[in-house]
């Protein structure tokens, strides 16, 4: 039994790396190629823009969803703490709020905000 390890069985090549068809696609396709100029590589992609902030979305976006979570929070508590059964109108207000966080969101074009 060969050793897996072996540059004979790895394709037949003695020496250097070998990768396979591939990898080597995804290395085409993660570099953009240099100009005419001979100049090195340069990474593609969101890393070649610039840098990007680590949170995603406008302030009225992040309003709308606080809203939202504001009604599932107010609905949510009014099933747990009733005497003797959920409280139905604070329920209902809790909804009614997250319809509204909905709306803002909808509004705004919360939807459209991913890079």
């Amino acid at each position: 039994m060969s050793n897996p390890m072996e540059p004979s069985s790895m394709g037949g090549a003695a020496f250097g790396s070998v990768t396979s068809q591939s990898e080597e696609a995804m290395q085409d396709t993660s570099v953009a190629r240099g100009g005419p100029t001979g100049q090195a590589p340069v990474p593609a992609g969101p890393a070649a823009a610039g840098p990007y902030p680590s949170y995603h979305g406008r302030t009225v976006s992040w309003v709308a969803v606080a809203i939202m979570v504001a009604g599932f929070v107010i609905g949510g508590l009014a099933l747990i703490f009733g005497h003797g059964g959920p409280i139905w109108w604070l329920f209902w207000v809790g909804a009614g709020v997250a319809v509204l966080g909905l709306l803002v969101a909808l509004a705004t074009n919360m939807f459209e905000d991913w890079y």
